[in-house]
């Protein structure tokens, strides 16, 4: 094969400048179907305390799968090299939110 050709499953990925602003998040609420994962990230603050969705990503589950082992890799790789990751707040979900999508304030005391 000539090394001047490119394979033929490339892709080139553009990102415009309003995407590669990205938005903040420090909540992440996920859902799912048989055929897909929905995930909400939000910005939470606290005065007054509000919580706004910032982006919907829904994705396949196969997808969702690929993400999940994407992120755990990058997560070993990121405490290999700065430590391990304290969890403050409870995993797998923690407090649920309520009929109306309410979620506690984890800014009230």
């Amino acid at each position: 094969m000539d090394n001047k050709q490119k394979p033929q499953n490339e892709i080139k990925i553009e990102l415009t400048p309003e995407v590669a602003h990205g938005h903040y998040s420090n909540l992440a609420m996920i859902a799912h179907s048989p055929n897909e994962f929905v995930m909400d990230f939000i910005n939470m603050i606290p005065n007054p305390p509000q919580a706004r969705v910032q982006s919907r990503i829904i994705m396949t589950p196969e997808n969702a799968k690929n993400l999940f082992f994407a992120l755990r890799d990058n997560i070993e790789r990121f405490e290999n090299t700065f430590g391990v990751i304290e969890q403050r707040r409870p995993v797998n979900g923690g407090a649920p939110a309520d009929g109306n999508n309410n979620i506690p304030n984890p800014f009230k005391a």
